[in-house]
């Protein structure tokens, strides 16, 4: 399973240093993006997009031209329709679901109608490292650098959305360009991770680094620095460990994902209860809240004669 000879020779070829190139881009852009979507809440968007950006791909493999290009103009309209149907938070799981289903239904009929290696029909949905060449590294290079410039240019009204939307509203920040130029970025970067990690576990890059990143801070910039790491860590470990059993890339990429998530909700609790400690340790004649959230401090009876 973990033959180290071998996969230092295949690290030694051509198409796996082109494909570890594009899975350290693809990381640093999920690393930075993904902290904004967990704190925008829109985890289930990406995988909403990530289906669209399947069924792009799918029709591109059945009209013989590159899947990089048709998972990014199915993630991008994914992107644009969520963002204009769901400009309501309360509507936005609803819409996302709708799209999701018609992306799932129209992606299994056009892989339907092609004939071709089922190879190509299995990577689509879960990754296949050794298409990535380097045309597609040039158009995940390009995309990356649009987003990543984008994102910098907005970053700061957009932060301040995502944490007080309302006050934004007022002092005249456009909320609703802002949200749905940030949904087409996340649709750009979910097409990007279809080749590596598949359109149905291209979360496990978008928000599972993020989401382990904000249980060990509660800084933004620090979270995303976390969250880069993670991502890379993901990413890279992912495709160098899926080398010598040959078998799919975006299985050991969940997989590592999933333990530095738990490894940080650990921290977390740890923390937590260190905390707890000290401040039982510092108080511990403090009265009691019976559970309530509320002390149950003595009122003294009152001065005023009655």
């Amino acid at each position: 399973m973990f033959d180290f000879a071998l996969t230092g020779e295949l690290l030694g070829l051509d198409f796996v240093q082109t494909a570890l190139l594009a899975a350290a881009v693809l990381g640093l852009v999920a690393g930075v993006l993904g902290p904004l979507v967990v704190m925008r809440r829109m985890s289930f968007a990406v995988h909403g997009t990530a289906e669209l950006a399947f069924t792009g791909a799918a029709g591109a493999l059945l009209l013989g031209v590159g899947v990089e290009l048709g998972g990014l103009a199915g993630a991008v309209i994914a992107a644009l329709l969520i963002g204009i149907l769901g400009g309501r938070e309360s509507e936005r799981d609803s819409v996302i679901g709708v799209i999701l289903a018609f992306g799932l239904g129209m992606g299994v009929l056009l892989l339907s109608f092609y004939d071709g290696r089922s190879a190509n029909k299995f990577g689509i949905l879960v990754g296949q490292i050794i298409t990535i060449d380097s045309t597609n590294l040039n158009l995940l290079v390009g995309a990356s650098v649009v987003v990543l410039v984008v994102l910098a240019v907005i970053y700061r009204p957009l932060l301040f959305a995502t944490v007080d939307p309302a006050v934004a509203t007022a002092r005249g920040v456009p909320v609703r360009l802002l949200s749905l130029i940030f949904a087409v970025l996340v649709g750009i970067s979910s097409a990007l991770g279809v080749q590596i990690v598949g359109a149905l576990l291209v979360v496990s890059l978008m928000v599972t680094p993020a989401a382990a990143a904000a249980r060990v801070t509660a800084s933004p910039w620090k979270a995303t620095v976390l969250s880069i790491v993670f991502a890379e860590v993901a990413a890279l470990g992912g495709i160098i460990l899926s080398l010598a059993p040959g078998k799919p890339v975006s299985a050991f990429v969940t997989a590592i994902s999933f333990v530095i998530y738990l490894v940080c909700r650990l921290i977390a609790w740890l923390r937590g209860r260190s905390s707890r400690s000290r401040v039982e340790h510092r108080a511990p004649n403090a009265p009691d809240d019976g559970g309530t959230g509320t002390l149950n401090v003595p009122i003294p009876p009152s001065s005023t004669p009655a």
